[in-house]
């Protein structure tokens, strides 16, 4: 889900650990010269999730990497099930309440294009929770730090 610290964790955990960060939204505004919010209005959601696919399909073929999906990539079925098959997955679950006070004020995620975000993130949880209940891993991070995350992220990688 957006705003629970993806990119951040994810780089930290990258660093801990000697791989590369591989950021998938990053990636692709990178190789469409333009911000995911801009791509969504010229382009559309349905060119952006084509995209995606092929990024996150030619990012798992790295080697010692994390990567850091958007919030709506593991909905994908192609990407979940390559995902599934070959990488660990973790779920990174927060309440909604860190979650709108993270994003509210950000214009750069076009999902939350509207008047009313509270009741947009609401619902994108809701839609999303049970699949992203698929993932081999949950962390509940609500009431852990930064570097607790990160600690039991390495502790499920590395019990594999």
């Amino acid at each position: 889900m957006m705003g629970v610290g993806k990119t951040t964790l994810g780089k930290i955990v990258a660093k801990k650990q000697g791989f590369k960060f591989v950021d998938i939204d990053l990636n692709i505004e990178k190789n469409n010269a333009m911000k995911i919010a801009d791509i969504f209005k010229k382009k559309g959601e349905k060119f952006f999730r084509a995209k995606e696919e092929r990024e996150v399909i030619k990012s798992m073929e790295k080697n010692k990497c994390v990567i850091a999906l958007g919030g709506g990539a593991f909905i994908n079925k192609t990407i979940r099930g390559i995902i599934l098959k070959n990488a660990i997955s973790i779920w990174l679950d927060t309440n909604l309440k860190t979650i709108n006070k993270r994003v509210k004020w950000n214009n750069k995620r076009p999902l939350l294009a509207g008047e009313d975000k509270d009741t947009i993130i609401s619902n994108l949880y809701a839609e999303r929770k049970n699949i992203y209940k698929l993932a081999n891993h949950r962390i509940n991070c609500d009431s852990l730090s930064k570097l607790s995350i990160v600690k039991k992220i390495i502790t499920i990688y590395e019990s594999q």
